[in-house]
């Protein structure tokens, strides 16, 4: 299977411009190989970063492409600028059960893991790969997993 990564942030950088960061161009680029061993890795927090991005809609507009899935949450501040925030839904601007739910609903079955992590509890790590934030965010994904199972 291969997975593309989405452009992270979803906007230009260094003037270079942004190809997988929405809908329209992540259904261009699978439609282009139509197969089913061409997918997506989808990413929250790269795709989330445009607010304009409905992560849910993608996924289902993605059904059976999304092969591995970073899951985390942002909190938004104003266009272009947001933070990575802990994974809860009320800890940031997306809404973490319904994007678990929708890929429990569309049949995914691929590997999870929390998308980065903060340092917290005096932890010191390579910014962005905090494990204890990341430990955190497994648990609370497997707990949305278990309730939603359980629906």
């Amino acid at each position: 299977m291969m997975a593309i990564h989405p452009d992270d942030p979803a906007w230009p950088v260094f003037n270079l411009p942004r190809i997988i960061n929405n809908k329209e161009n992540i259904l261009k680029l699978l439609n282009a190989v139509d197969s089913k061993f061409n997918g997506l890795t989808l990413c929250t927090g790269s795709l989330g970063s445009n607010p304009d991005n409905d992560i849910c809609d993608i996924i289902k507009a993605t059904k059976g492409r999304v092969h591995f899935a970073h899951i985390r949450n942002l909190r938004h501040h104003s266009p272009g600028k947001f933070e990575e925030a802990a994974h809860l839904s009320r800890d940031g601007s997306m809404d973490m059960y319904k994007i678990m739910k929708t890929l429990y609903e569309t049949g995914f079955d691929g590997p999870i893991r929390p998308d980065h992590g903060r340092m917290i509890w005096g932890e010191v790590a390579m910014p962005g790969y905090g494990l204890y934030d990341r430990a955190l965010g497994a648990t609370y994904l497997n707990g949305l997993l278990e309730a939603i199972e359980k629906e």
